[in-house]
């Protein structure tokens, strides 16, 4: 099986690999400090199998695991037990190691993997058929919008403020509606107010995105699905 393994902590990095040199089964691929640099090497390469640690700053191996496009077999490695819970809803998890990993049980978590056949993950419908244009009342005007246009719309009380390219238009209705008519393809809610074009992000820091001169926050629990949005190179 090929794999890679992420964990910020370099010891831990070295005793997994010797780990995996001791069985002609695993090939690593490569290792890395955090999850980031992981997800770019996943976006090129295929693995069969990830070892990961839990704890890492910023980007933590549960975010990870969440922005995972087409997740490979993973093996939980931390020092933490009271996460196993939660990481065990996810199907392609096939066994979860204390720190400091003992060989003995290293092997046993290695041949649950072989066992276990990758699981698939289920993509949503995407909401392709929609047309590029709708209609807004606006001073019982219907104005068309242009939908690739839209970089950003956010909730006002109960009126949506849509910002296109061109103009900005309030409009009376809810977050809600107007996500149901935006597709899948070009928009992502990445905050109770907000929701944006990811074709149109400029940049990211920390927790917000900047799109045009607008400074956009992002939820903690939207981030994961951001990142998997986005083409890192």
């Amino acid at each position: 099986m090929k794999c890679i393994i992420v964990d910020d902590e370099k010891m831990a990095r070295v005793i997994t690999k010797t780990l995996c040199n001791e069985l002609n089964s695993l090939e690593i691929l490569a290792d890395f400090p955090n999850a980031i640099q992981a997800m770019k090497f996943l976006n090129e390469n295929t693995v069969d199998l990830i070892f990961l640690d839990i704890h890492m700053p910023d980007f933590n191996g549960l975010d990870f695991i969440k922005a995972l496009k087409n997740p490979p077999k993973i093996i939980l490695t931390t020092s933490d037990p009271k996460f196993a819970i939660e990481a065990f809803e996810y199907d392609f998890i096939v066994d979860y190691l204390l720190k400091p990993i003992e060989s003995s049980r290293f092997q046993k978590a290695i041949q649950k993997a072989e066992n276990k056949k990758t699981a698939t993950t289920q993509t949503s419908a995407k909401k392709e058929d929609i047309s590029n244009d709708f209609y807004v009342n606006i001073d019982r005007r219907l104005i068309k919008i242009d939908l690739p246009s839209i970089y950003m719309v956010e909730a006002k009380g109960d009126y949506i403020q849509i910002k296109t390219e061109d103009k900005s238009y309030t409009v009376h209705s809810t977050l809600k509606k107007i996500e149901e008519k935006l597709p899948d393809s070009l928009f992502l809610k990445v905050h109770r107010s907000y929701i944006i074009n990811v074709k149109k992000i400029i940049d990211i820091e920390d927790n917000s995105v900047l799109i045009k001169k607008d400074v956009i926050p992002v939820s903690r629990s939207k981030r994961p699905e951001l990142m998997k949005r986005l083409d890192l190179l």
